[in-house]
């Protein structure tokens, strides 16, 4: 996966690409040494860094358009960024690019609780949308494990979910418009504060969309009432493919949990050791939550519980406090940052129908024995979307390799039963040469159209989505 060389052309011109930046925006807000770039060489998939050209920190939407306008004009691509939490090298500069970062835009702009929207610069972090409508008994549905530091803009570009993604959706049923700036510059509205803008569904179009169309700089965001109470139920069993089994028969049954997540015994022992959360020793953990008034959550649980026993559980246990339910998050939302403590891993991030899960868990076993390399899996499995984090030795030669390896062969896995390569970490640059396991020539040559109205020089977000050799041949034409 290497980067594309920098342009010595672009190299030469660095020093009036940073003084014409200087004369558009405030003192500090262009990073122009190599020790101060340091930082945003890499996002979350460490493994792959590369230096840019500088980094600009915009506050506001007119200096984002004065930035992408000159870039445009000295023929520079730009990498937007967020908060660089994302784990599929999604904010991973090229040697000739400058990067964008958005943390600087920040501030909520309007809150209109009467029709339960709030409009945000894209900066600002997942968790505290949710902290500026909390008191007046409102929340912001998306909840990666990331959230506390992810950024809007992130959750935007590669439509995040989270755990309770099962009953809210993604980001993409969260968003209701868009404050957009092209790479030329010019400044765009899309959607707006209610339900249904008028002409082509051109939000949907951004949402996802991984910074390669124009920089979002601010978001008109849906937010909920709060529910009058909510109760998860632990599940421990004997294998995943028990656990996986069980998932399904939840989903055929009707009821509609606000989330069901899976942690097989490797990601158990750390999240325990980590969040003292009280989970069971077991080889698979369900984390099934309801919602509603205390005889909905009643009426729910005894229905999933009836389910789960059928598929003889080691442990079955419902929270019977807010502190211990607290607790039992604590430990899933921790669960990268216990399993990182441990060992080096890869985190993946594939979705299948929640049919497959059982096939697809046992597959994930076989592969593991076959590459030499373990496997802990963690993910949302009321809409299949899987997390599975392969482990392996940074330091050992070869290691990161044949972990690359084995991903590449649980995400085709993932396509062949009727899945897709991604279901919130976007493709970025871990996935980009196995788009071509999931779209057929023509299918790629539509999505590569779409950029090129956008984006004609194809100078935003370089060397991410479309194999390299697409998009290089793209940009030089």
């Amino acid at each position: 996966m290497e980067m594309p060389p920098a342009d010595p052309t672009i190299l030469a011109r660095k020093s009036r690409l940073v003084e014409r930046l200087n004369e558009v925006l405030p003192t500090n807000a262009v990073i122009d040494d190599p020790v101060q770039t340091k930082a945003y060489e890499c996002d979350a998939l460490t493994a792959y860094k590369c230096p840019p050209l500088c980094v600009v920190l915009p506050a506001s939407t007119s200096e984002v358009s004065d930035v992408l306008r000159i870039c445009s004009e000295m023929g520079v691509p730009v990498v937007p960024r967020g908060s660089g939490t994302s784990l599929a090298g999604g904010a991973l500069p090229t040697a000739d690019s400058v990067i964008l970062g958005v943390a600087r835009l920040n501030a909520v702009i309007e809150t209109d609780y009467r029709n339960r929207t709030i409009r945000v610069q894209t900066g600002r972090t997942n968790l505290s949308v949710t902290g500026a409508v909390e008191e007046e008994g409102f929340f912001y549905a998306p909840d990666p494990s990331s959230q506390l530091a992810c950024a809007i803009a992130g959750n935007i570009a590669m439509n995040s979910g989270g755990a309770h993604c099962l009953k809210y959706g993604v980001t993409t049923n969260n968003l209701l418009g868009v404050t957009m700036v092209l790479m030329d510059g010019t400044v765009v509205e899309l959607g707006g504060a209610h339900l249904d803008a008028a002409g082509y569904d051109l939000l949907g179009l951004i949402c996802g969309s991984e910074g390669q169309l124009g920089v979002v700089t601010e978001a008109t965001l849906r937010i909920l009432r709060k529910p009058e109470g909510a109760r998860p139920v632990l599940m421990g069993f004997d294998s995943n493919e028990v656990a996986g089994a069980c998932v399904s028969d939840i989903i055929k049954s009707g009821v509609l949990p606000v989330a069901i997540e899976f942690m097989d015994r490797p990601c158990i022992r750390a999240c325990e050791a980590f969040a003292k959360a009280g989970y069971p020793d077991c080889e698979a953990l369900l984390i099934v939550e309801v919602e509603g008034s205390d005889t909905e959550i009643d009426e729910q649980l005894e229905t999933i519980k009836r389910i789960a026993q059928a598929h003889d559980p080691v442990e079955l246990r419902e929270s019977k406090s807010a502190e211990e339910s607290a607790a039992i998050w604590l430990g899933r939302k921790s669960a990268f940052g216990a399993m990182g403590q441990i060992n080096d891993y890869m985190c993946l991030d594939g979705t299948i129908p929640v049919s497959q899960l059982p096939h697809v868990l046992g597959r994930i076993r076989e592969m593991s024995e076959g590459f030499g390399l373990d496997v802990a899996n963690v993910f949302h499995a009321g809409d299949g979307n899987m997390h599975p984090l392969i482990l392996f030795d940074a330091n050992k030669p070869g290691d990161l390799e044949l972990c690359e390896e084995f991903g590449a062969e649980i995400l085709k896995l993932c396509v062949e039963v009727g899945g897709c390569l991604t279901g919130e970490h976007g493709v970025g640059i871990e996935k980009r040469d196995l788009m071509v396991s999931q779209f057929a020539p023509e299918d790629m040559e539509i999505q590569m159209a779409v950029k090129d109205v956008f984006d004609p020089e194809w100078l935003l977000n370089p060397a991410k989505v479309f194999p390299l050799d697409l998009s290089q041949g793209r940009r030089a034409a």
